[in-house]
């Protein structure tokens, strides 16, 4: 049984959750202010991607405490090959960052001599403009313009089984695209308006080791749009998953999910098909990748391996009796361990 969140305030006066379960909207107050638990464990993100069937372009602002991080990718789906990942990072920014505690407005704007990523945000309809210097001639910029499409989105508050640590997390499909491009040396390209985004709003207090698994995709389907939002891996999540199927304006809960990576001499085989299924039979998907933005950061005590594996979709929803039918839509789906 999935609890749903009422209305009011994330954290007690002990920094614990009022309470745990799901949301369609920012239905629980965020105040950082109102943390109990140790600054260090704060961390706090606002991840865009946007894609369409020719490039996939992602977007990263993140402050977890011990260090702030700004971040863009961009995948070629044409040629199955990431173009260039670039991060860079400032140590302890502990909240100066200022990120925002709502995502339903605010802007959110970060820059030194090297890069200047603005997120600007107001009522919804979202600006991204950043620029990132590499200091040799292939510098990277964007303009891209978000029109919120469903009033409806993913919203899970989760404790972890340790006092003062939770998670709470919004995810927002069908983003789309009003007017917007990149340019990262010669390469330039224009989104098209039918190109769709999601973002990923993070706020909460971490346990130092854990393992997440998330999978995303925003398209069309027979005129609609139709998106979803999958994943699992860390914290209690016995009142809520945080699995989702976007249609238009509507979104439907779902159950459990899992993610079966197979293996290939005792490793997971990122590159062969994956199966994605829920135990009630209503998500049955096969995940076919084309390519693996891997990553792994190993800073002193701070490591993140990445696995964030790009495909497409076949496979089937069912929910409220009705059945939706995906085939080779392009999405992501990824395993990240961290110890930060």
């Amino acid at each position: 049984m999935q609890t749903k969140l009422n209305p009011g305030k994330l954290l007690n006066s002990n920094g614990d959750l009022v309470e745990a379960g799901y949301a369609f909207n920012l239905a629980k107050n965020y105040d950082r202010k109102d943390i109990k638990g140790l600054k260090t464990r704060i961390k706090e993100w606002d991840y865009y991607y946007i894609g369409d069937d020719n490039y996939g372009l992602a977007l990263t602002i993140a402050d977890n405490s011990l260090y702030g991080l700004v971040s863009f990718s961009i995948l070629d789906f044409k040629n199955k090959k990431e173009i260039v990942t670039k991060s860079m990072m400032k140590f302890f920014t502990f909240g100066k960052w200022n990120l925002p505690n709502t995502s339903e407005n605010g802007s959110l704007i970060v820059k030194d001599k090297k890069f200047h990523f603005e997120f600007y945000n107001e009522f919804g309809n979202r600006h991204l403009a950043c620029f990132m210097s590499d200091g040799k001639g292939k510098d990277f910029s964007c303009d891209i313009i978000l029109n919120l499409t469903s009033q409806k989105s993913m919203v899970i508050a989760t404790p972890f089984n340790k006092k003062r640590h939770f998670y709470y997390n919004q995810k927002i499909n069908l983003l789309q695209v009003s007017n917007g491009s990149f340019t990262y040396g010669d390469l330039h390209y224009d989104f098209p308006k039918t190109a769709l985004g999601v973002l990923d709003w993070g706020r909460g207090v971490w346990t130092y080791s854990n393992t997440w698994y998330w999978s995303s995709m925003s398209t069309y389907y027979k005129g609609r749009k139709i998106g979803f939002n999958l994943g699992y891996g860390f914290g209690d999540t016995s009142k809520a998953s945080e699995n989702m199927l976007f249609v238009d304006n509507e979104a439907y809960k779902l159950e459990d999910v899992e993610f079966i990576i197979p293996q290939k001499n005792g490793k997971d085989d990122y590159m062969s098909p994956w199966k994605l299924i829920s135990k009630d039979g209503s998500i049955d998907l096969t995940f076919t990748p084309m390519l693996d933005r891997f990553a792994n950061m190993n800073v002193l005590v701070i490591q993140s391996v990445q696995h964030q594996v790009f495909g497409r979709f076949s496979g089937t929803f069912k929910v409220n009796g009705r059945s939706y039918e995906i085939k080779d839509f392009i999405g992501f789906a990824e395993k990240v361990k961290n110890r930060w």
